[in-house]
């Protein structure tokens, strides 16, 4: 019986270790950019990974000092954990699937996004938030001055593959006809289309294409990135921790099972 107990409490060992992916990467992705300006589950992920980390050390308390119902609780907590991260993870891929990827405009490497090409819950979430907000955000960081550091003539900065942030907000649309000075400065085309996109670029390094519909854009595609990479990571601990957990079970039974036989057997003489 103290075998099983002491091969229960290493498998919630296992469990408890494997919390740490979920803290982790909930941590990452509450370090970039774009889920800074943007706080959607960064936070629900973190919990839920101190939760797991949380029950799973009293599961190891509860077998290395033989208390059923501290164990009782671990299986059953542990149980409603693993269904509310199950959801978590098909909730992150169905978002992100609606999102586009994306399109190629001639001569250049680099993406365009548009927000027409988007749909779902993640659009309208992005929708629902101020563009004064995001702007305010994103103007404060390094993402665009970046660029002109980065690139020094134009076919450089053609040839590049911008990431969806620096696409969608650091730069006017391709089709608006913008001539080249730097990767954040352009001059405007004599006759402007009908665009909104358009008009609503400006050189100011406070303004950019912030407030720009692609901007919103190419936050939903770079969310779309960060949120596969996470709901990946969580798919595959997901995966561990059922395996854990079901081991922990047929071994918790077994250990319940030759108590029950030791005692029949002391009883018996």
């Amino acid at each position: 019986m103290a075998l099983n107990y002491r091969i229960i409490a290493s498998i919630n060992f296992i469990a408890v270790l494997l919390s740490v992916p979920i803290i982790v990467v909930g941590i990452w992705l509450s370090g970039q950019i774009d889920s800074q300006c943007v706080n959607l589950i960064q936070w629900p992920i973190i919990i839920l990974g101190i939760i797991i980390l949380v029950v799973s050390l009293s599961g190891f308390i509860g077998a290395f000092w033989k208390l059923p119902k501290l164990l009782i609780f671990y299986l059953i907590s542990m149980l409603v954990l693993i269904v509310v991260l199950a959801g978590l993870v098909v909730f992150i891929f169905v978002t992100t699937n609606s999102i586009g990827l994306g399109h190629h405009e001639p001569n250049r490497l680099f993406l365009e996004y548009d927000l027409d090409d988007d749909s779902g819950w993640l659009k309208q979430r992005i929708e629902s938030y101020a563009s004064d907000r995001i702007k305010s955000c994103l103007g404060s960081t390094s993402v665009c001055p970046n660029l002109n550091q980065t690139y020094g003539s134009a076919q450089d900065f053609f040839n590049s593959m911008l990431s969806p942030l620096e696409s969608g907000c650091c730069k006017p649309p391709t089709k608006c006809g913008y001539t080249y000075v730097n990767p954040t400065n352009w001059i405007s085309p004599i006759s402007q289309t009908a665009d909104i996109d358009c008009m609503l670029w400006s050189n100011d390094q406070s303004q950019l294409c912030y407030s720009c519909s692609s901007c919103k854009a190419g936050l939903l595609a770079n969310l779309k990135r960060e949120w596969r990479k996470t709901g990946l990571i969580l798919l595959i601990t997901l995966i561990a921790l059922i395996c854990v957990y079901v081991m922990g079970c047929y071994a918790f039974r077994t250990a319940k099972t030759d108590e029950i036989f030791s005692r029949y057997k002391q009883g018996y003489t």
